[in-house]
């Protein structure tokens, strides 16, 4: 194969590609890898576009720092560049301590930079204030599954085992936008006789290729769960042999489902009384093992104040049917960002260790020390999640200075408006991004980093399977990796140990901080990833393990093997719609753009929209609005002006925004599930007016 052999930049699906320099290594040329096992040669339009970064005019290749006299960002070179974020960090920290300084991350990071953020923030700083966006992507569904099955990956078994599903739901994915190549699995599942169902306020290109769509109201998944796993009992086809021997709790949470029948679900989701009997029906064919049966869940379902108990209860119904751990069966996540399921396992999080170890663990904080070679004292306590962590800068016993890396938080963030007040009331903001971004043009010093294709460095995808970017050219003149810009703080700031800027080098130390953790990579390498058809799955803890496609199939990671029912209750909506604001906001994604645009925006060959907002004719005639012409949409939080598009594929009392520009996150709520701390992205109440 000509090329160098690497992955998509984009989402965690991790599409293979092959990237061939042309005109003097400027510009890039992308094709499919054939034969992928992920992709098998396919690429969405993001994808094929990958390369348009390269080259572009607004690429950022030279560090600048904001003139303290005129405000202005002035180019400077890299010393002087570090040595004023060293400085920063040293007399923030001097005034207000360790945890004066954050460290904000991101899940498109490779492994590598992940794990090493997590260590530069408690080794070289010494702080407790880390996290990182994808606090906002699958963290409910993380904390669902560890509660549940006591670990979190994504999805434990290949995504192509859904296709020889008999049933396959999918709660609040809209894959088919979100990474069209996996489609094609929808497509085939239904070609060997499977059924596909769509659980999604809007139909959706994903719900036009499904044979079942219901349109609960937003913000009301959990009921309809537990009224499909009441309605499961009712029919006596709980798989019991399967309860009794691998789990434990189900007669609690039999009791909670007991109350939702089939009319009270209605009443609560909109989604009518039969149609609920109908999915219970298709569901009760697959258990005690007479058929497959796959539950999925994505941000739709998981973005929620109730997240957690939300993915919970889907649990409960994919346990009762005794699927997980049987042949193309279970309950998955489909995971958004690119490294969304690395980037949480290796230290990102407030309070996670490398491995998936908790941080207030003491052998875990033992092990990991001694990787480190420092003391295990020495290393800090959990911290902030990211909302909060963003929600506490510039305030008193908040941090007064942070660094971001892969993030841009103006755009991404809830209740948008009031964390760039934050981030503006801030002593000192470094951003390290390839473009200018929103965040980014808000910083002190901003710091030129590579791209996906300058940098080796490995992504674990939606499935748990580790794979490995190779570099296919040379970053430009002036550009650095986040690796070298920690080496070159933690150099200044005097943090014990070696910091290599050798991605593989790290890679090999992040195996053993992770060994015997619930992420194990201690066998897997760079050369054995680049070896492999295809990437490793986790765990692997030697090299001569085989990995672990498939997860549950003899226990699950509970110390006594078991799978926990859990007992949840549905609340709702932490801000229920009123007659001040009516209608129920919704937010995701476009096929064109991914998260928060920075890249996506600029790639010529990509269309840019811009926002707008997505309404039912009845609720359009209503307000006087017309198709493509202006509407306001407003909540208690801010108001955003965008055209509208007058639809039959949303519900009457919904209206939906793309979250890719700067907008939409100024009208979300900033209310956190209780487990997770995710942010409630997915409904609010609004006004809208013409």
């Amino acid at each position: 194969m000509s090329g160098t052999t690497t992955h998509c930049p984009y989402c965690s699906l991790q599409c293979g590609m092959v990237l061939t320099p042309g005109r003097g290594g400027r510009t890039l040329e992308v094709t499919p890898w054939e034969g992928h096992p992920v992709s098998e040669g396919g690429l969405c339009r993001k994808g094929w576009t990958a390369a348009g970064l390269r080259g572009h005019r607004e690429r950022l290749t030279t560090p600048l720092l904001r003139d303290r006299a005129s405000g202005e960002l002035r180019a400077v070179s890299w010393d002087e560049a570090l040595d004023r974020v060293a400085d920063g960090v040293r007399a923030v920290q001097a005034a207000h301590g360790p945890d004066g300084v954050a460290v904000f991350g991101g899940g498109g990071l490779t492994n590598e930079k992940a794990y090493q953020l997590g260590r530069f923030a408690r080794v070289a700083l010494g702080t407790s204030q880390v996290d990182y966006n994808g606090r906002w992507c699958m963290s409910s569904a993380a904390s669902a599954s560890n509660t549940a099955f006591g670990i979190d990956r994504g999805l434990p078994f290949p995504l192509a085992d859904v296709e020889r599903a008999d049933v396959l739901v999918l709660v609040g994915s809209n894959l088919a936008e979100t990474m069209p190549p996996a489609a094609r699995h929808l497509d085939r599942c239904r070609a060997n006789g499977g059924t596909v169902v769509v659980v999604d306020p809007r139909r959706t290109a994903t719900a036009e290729r499904a044979d079942v769509h219901l349109q609960p109201v937003p913000g009301t998944d959990l009921a309809l769960a537990l009224g499909v796993l009441h309605e499961i009992d009712a029919r006596g086809a709980v798989d019991t042999a399967y309860v009794a021997a691998r789990t434990t709790g189900w007669e609690q949470a039999r009791a909670a489902a007991s109350g939702w029948w089939p009319e009270r679900v209605e009443r609560v989701t909109g989604v009518a009384a039969d149609e609920v009997r109908a999915l219970a029906d298709l569901l009760a064919g697959c258990s005690a093992g007479r058929g497959s049966a796959v539950v999925l869940t994505a941000r739709g379902a998981e973005q929620h104040a109730q997240g957690t108990a939300t993915v919970l209860a889907w649990i409960d119904v994919a346990l009762a049917l005794g699927l997980p751990g049987r042949p193309h069966s279970g309950y998955g996540c489909l995971t958004g960002q690119g490294n969304g399921q690395g980037g949480r396992e290796h230290g990102q999080k407030a309070d996670q260790l490398p491995g998936y170890r908790m941080i207030d663990d003491p052998a875990a904080r033992a092990h990991v020390a001694a990787v480190w070679g420092v003391a295990p004292r020495s290393l800090p306590g959990p911290g902030r999640s990211a909302y909060e962590l963003l929600e506490a800068l510039g305030t008193d016993g908040g941090p007064r200075a942070l660094l971001v890396h892969g993030s841009n938080v103006v755009v991404s963030a809830p209740h948008a408006t009031h964390v760039a007040e934050r981030l503006e009331s801030l002593d000192l903001l470094v951003v390290c991004d390839l473009v200018m971004s929103e965040t980014a043009a808000l910083a002190d010093v901003v710091l030129p980093v590579t791209q996906w294709a300058e940098e080796a460095g490995t992504m674990t995808n939606l499935e748990g399977r580790v794979l490995l970017r190779q570099r296919a050219v040379a970053p430009p003149d002036g550009v650095r990796s986040d690796l070298e810009v920690m080496a070159g703080l933690a150099q200044r700031l005097d943090a014990p140990g070696e910091w290599s800027t050798d991605p593989a080098v790290v890679f090999a130390e992040l195996g053993r901080a992770s060994a015997g953790g619930r992420a194990d990579y201690a066998g897997l390498s760079h050369e054995r990833i680049a070896a492999s058809d295809g990437g490793l799955f986790w765990p692997c803890p030697d090299a001569g393990h085989p990995g672990t496609p498939r997860l549950f199939g003899e226990r699950f990671a509970h110390p006594d093997g078991r799978a926990r029912f859990v007992v949840v209750e549905h609340r709702g909506p932490a801000e229920p719609v009123d007659a001040a604001y009516p209608v129920h906001l919704t937010t995701g994604r476009v096929l064109a753009q991914y998260q928060s645009g920075a890249q996506t925006r600029r790639v010529r060959d990509l269309p840019d929209t811009g926002p707008f907002v997505e309404l039912h004719p009845m609720l359009a005639d209503r307000l006087g609005a017309h198709d493509g012409e202006p509407v306001v949409v407003t909540t208690r939080r801010g108001e955003l002006k965008a055209p509208a598009r007058v639809t039959s594929t949303i519900r009457p009392d919904t209206v939906f925004v793309p979250f890719h520009w700067v907008g939409a996150n100024r009208l979300t709520n900033d209310a956190l599930d209780p487990a997770s701390r995710m942010p409630e992205f997915k409904v609010c109440a609004a006004a809208v007016r013409a």
